[in-house]
């Protein structure tokens, strides 16, 4: 349709949070949404407890999927870091989470970690506490990011939980929006998924750092909605976003 003249997006990643749909659910998000949708985040250990994953991941085989970095930290935390590895290569993933947000790694360990299997997978990296009351500096989030970037991380993601309520967000769901600004100056924003599961959010952050930036825990439902956003077709970014290409 060209009725309106739109110019697709040239970047932007869009990154979905499942908790647990199954194939046929799957297909229909898919078949509606499929073309926005770049990477598929099985949320923390939902897909150990996942009778069809295979299944699952077959309809969901021309996407990259993650299985949640929570997960991973229950795999450090019992040493089972091996088998992990063997596990996403039985499963076909060629994606990681690495997140140490719940379970206390030491940072050079994490940084080895992500070196680790950043020579066998595509490395996201998450930095920021699923804990509301722990709040990081700016100084701290932005060395933190630029050291996984360094490490291998393909991506670095801001910790918000699924809900909005900690990392980059406070206990209430409010933004903390200084602390993002500051991150977006010092490190760059193409190299970063912004965690915005909340509508209001995710149109905070395309009208402050523009419509291609990458936004995480989006849910399966919300996609089409955001890609709206994105390009001014909802009031919350109509004059930001598509008046403002006039």
């Amino acid at each position: 349709m060209t009725m309106l003249d739109l110019q697709p997006r040239s970047g932007g990643i869009t990154h979905v949070i499942d908790k647990g749909l199954g194939p046929r659910a799957w297909e229909d998000v898919l078949e509606t949404s499929g073309v926005y949708i770049d990477v598929v985040k099985l949320g923390w250990g939902t897909a150990y407890v996942t009778p069809n994953l295979k299944r699952k991941l077959e309809v969901l085989r021309e996407k990259p999927v993650v299985i949640g970095g929570t997960f991973f930290e229950v795999v450090y935390a019992k040493g089972k870091l091996d088998e992990y590895k063997s596990w996403l290569r039985d499963l076909g993933l060629t994606h990681v989470e690495l997140s140490d947000g719940t379970v206390e790694i030491p940072r050079e360990r994490k940084l080895e970690l992500i070196a680790d299997f950043a020579r066998d997978f595509t490395v996201l990296s998450e930095v920021g506490s699923k804990d509301s009351s722990v709040e990081y500096s700016a100084d701290e989030w932005t060395r933190w990011l630029r050291e996984e970037l360094d490490a291998g991380a393909w991506k670095v993601i801001t910790e918000a939980r699924e809900g909005g309520t900690a990392g980059i967000f406070d206990s209430s769901g409010g933004m903390r929006t200084e602390l993002i600004a500051e991150i977006a100056e010092a490190v760059d924003p193409a190299n970063v998924i912004f965690e915005a599961p909340t509508k209001s959010a995710q149109a905070w952050f395309v009208k402050t750092l523009g419509p291609e930036v990458n936004l995480g825990n989006i849910p399966p439902d919300e996609v089409i909605p955001l890609e709206t956003l994105r390009r001014g077709l909802r009031g919350d970014t109509l004059k930001e976003v598509l008046l403002a290409s006039k």
